[in-house]
């Protein structure tokens, strides 16, 4: 049985609102034992966002992307900071098809016209609000429209990496691909698109 916990939200303070916000909550957290607990937590809104992993059946391969990554850079120090990842962005108004939609095109080149809903997932659900919604898309060489790269507006400097589907998804072992929702969207081609029986 889903168990819904009582919670009373006693304060909320705006620590950061230069990017996205910061905020420390207080708040009254009612245990199992019937008592209550105080926890304060603090909680980073970004924004909801979208992913997308564009595939080739017929010449087995995907589009991903490299770019740098300043968190990694920091945690990593001895590493360059440069990450491969699917397509990915925040929704900033946009539905997330729509969102995934634009965000292949801008990053990749691709224009993508049918996607396929996957499922919702949060990432860091401890500390960070963001719900990423999955997509898969099919690609072809007829949907490149553009040269892709990201937008200079939004200070992206992207590389468009079209990669044979079993180097890529062997890169995760690797360590070579660390970005969590890129892994995911893998593992999901890998069951469910590129060793299927049907294929």
């Amino acid at each position: 049985m889903e168990k819904h916990p009582e919670i009373t939200i006693k304060s909320k303070e705006t620590l950061s609102k230069d990017y996205y916000v910061l905020n420390k909550i207080t708040i009254d957290y009612k245990k199992d034992d019937g008592s209550t607990e105080e926890q304060i937590r603090e909680v980073y809104d970004k924004g909801s966002g979208a992913a997308i992993l564009l595939y080739n059946i017929k010449k087995r391969t995907v589009i991903l992307t490299r770019q740098f990554r300043l968190p990694i850079y920091i945690n990593e120090g001895e590493k360059n900071g440069m990450v491969i990842e699917v397509c990915a962005g925040l929704l900033e108004g946009l539905d997330p098809e729509s969102c995934a939609k634009k965000e292949a095109l801008e990053e990749t080149g691709y224009q993508i016209d049918k996607v396929n809903f996957l499922f919702d997932a949060y990432m860091t659900p401890g500390a960070v609000m963001e719900k990423v919604s999955y997509f898969t898309a099919v690609y072809n060489e007829s949907m490149k429209v553009a040269s892709g790269g990201g937008l200079a507006e939004e200070q992206e400097n992207i590389e468009v990496l079209e990669l044979d589907f079993d180097i890529a998804y062997n890169m995760i072992a690797k360590g070579e691909i660390v970005d969590g929702k890129s892994i995911i969207l893998l593992q999901y081609a890998c069951m469910n698109i590129f060793n299927k029986k049907s294929h």
